[in-house]
């Protein structure tokens, strides 16, 4: 492919460049420079004609852009014009040779000597005129001489906190006309009151009797080889001396001693001085679940059930062979009555006394504390027992809403002297769970014997001196 405007027709070939001559004067292998004058219209990048730019002194305005300008340099003019004197020095000699004038004296210092030597205007720093403050008597003593007059002390109607204000106490003062909260009138004086309750109050070991630790032991590990039962169904025939109070009381082979049915629900009962801590119990139990609980449907109508019993400790015989040790007709002797009354879930270990393991509370004779579900000494209740009077003791078992609340209360001859709420507060590290007695659980009478003792159990209500609700 071509590039140009050549006749196609025009078969001529085109001018070739001139070859170089080679002149006698030149070495071997060396070749001159075309002239311009070779090139015809070929010179496209040829130098152009004449000299250099740099040889041109005397060219035209228009040939000399790069020249120098015209003159000596700028440093050696001296007189040239404002124009030409921008880097030039100011005229005159430096400024530190300068004095001062009038319009720039900026930086310069103030006429007249230094402030230290005016008295009259610069003294701002100077201490004031006269002696110092401490040698002032009568205007600058605040903080030298004391206060006039005597210390505050001896003054007789000075503010002081450590004595009594002056006049009478307030309490001999009327109240203004204009007093609106009188809470006096409303809060009477406490120091009348007595002394409230005290809930935590109980016993690592009773002051009479106690059984044994090992004792303890074994109770507990006979509870965890035995635990509670479920509510148990009734046949005809314990429901039948459950309805006619016909309760039949069952001793261990353990209990030493005698124990006699009377008549329908009443037993006498005597034990051995040697005798140890035994468990009587009843059969039917007094509260059965699935016939007594406050919470069974069919028993719309009936919104509690009582359980009680009543046990009569007669004076002694002279020709009791068993209360000899104990005082008899003779006097003297121990006037302890080591009897326990209370209830307790099944099963229940024999060999102790009710209230000391799970599923159980009693009141004991000996020293007069409730014990629930406690193994040490009790809780402070009543005064101790005594012969020839009668004790009784109940639960009341209460429909509140779906729930139960449960009573315990005590009677002292036909009276109700103490009661308690089974879940009353307690202490969380004394009093141990209530489990059994809640109104889920069967629940028999329980009457524990130690020593020698003599009683009279009454289950029949018709010969009962407390006559309960709810039965």
């Amino acid at each position: 492919m071509c590039f140009g405007s050549k006749d196609k027709t025009d078969d001529t070939p085109g001018p070739r460049p001139a070859q170089p001559q080679q002149s006698p004067s030149q070495a071997p292998g060396k070749v001159n420079m075309p002239s311009p004058a070779q090139y015809n219209d070929q010179n496209d990048y040829a130098p152009p004609s004449g000299p250099p730019p740099n040889f041109g002194h005397n060219q035209q305005h228009s040939g000399n852009d790069y020249a120098p300008p015209s003159g000596p340099p700028p440093s050696w003019g001296h007189n040239q014009s404002s124009a030409n004197d921008d880097f030039a020095p100011p005229p005159g000699p430096p400024p530190t040779h300068a004095r001062p004038y009038q319009n720039n004296d900026d930086f310069a210092p103030p006429p007249g000597p230094p402030p230290s030597h005016h008295q009259q205007r610069h003294d701002d720093f100077a201490p004031p005129p006269g002696p110092p403050p401490s040698h002032h008597q009568h205007h600058q003593d605040d903080y030298a001489a004391p206060p006039p007059g005597p210390p505050p002390s001896h003054q007789q109607h000075h503010d002081d906190y450590t004595q009594a204000p002056p006049g009478p106490p307030s309490s001999q003062s009327k109240p203004p006309a204009n007093k609106q909260h009188d809470w006096e009138s409303f809060v009477p004086d406490t120091a009348l009151f007595p002394p409230p309750p005290a809930f935590f109050t109980g016993y690592d070991r009773s002051h009479t009797t106690n059984a044994t630790e090992e004792e303890a032991n074994a109770g507990e590990a006979w509870c965890a080889a035995n635990p509670l039962t479920a509510p148990m169904d009734l046949d005809p025939v314990a429901l039948d001396a459950l309805r006619t109070h016909n309760i039949r009381l069952m001793s261990s082979p353990q209990f030493r001693g005698k124990l006699d049915w009377v008549s329908a629900g009443v037993w006498k009962c005597k034990t051995e001085k040697a005798a140890g801590d035994a468990c009587i119990i009843s059969y039917p139990p007094l509260y059965c679940v699935k016939y007594d609980s406050p919470l069974i449907p069919s028993h719309t109508s009936r919104t509690t059930k009582t359980i009680y019993y009543e046990v009569s400790i007669p004076r002694p015989a002279s020709n009791n062979p068993f209360l000899g040790a104990m005082g008899g007709g003779s006097g003297g002797g121990n006037d302890e009555i080591t009897l326990a009354l209370g209830f307790t879930a099944l099963p229940y270990p024999a060999f102790r006394m009710p209230g000391w393991h799970r599923g159980s509370l009693a009141v004991h004779g000996d020293d007069g504390h409730k014990y629930v579900n406690d193994r040490w000494g009790g809780k402070d209740f009543t005064r101790p027992f005594r012969r020839g009077e009668t004790y009784g003791i109940g639960m009341t078992f209460t429909n509140t809403g779906g729930k139960l609340d449960v009573n315990v209360f005590f009677t002292r001859e036909g009276r109700i002297t103490e009661q308690w709420d089974l879940h009353e507060e307690g202490d969380a590290e004394q009093d141990l769970p209530v489990t059994g007695l809640e109104g889920f659980h069967d629940l028999s009478c329980a009457i524990g014997t130690f020593s020698a003792v003599e009683f009279e159990a009454v289950l029949e209500p018709g010969r009962w001196k407390f006559r309960p609700q709810g039965l």
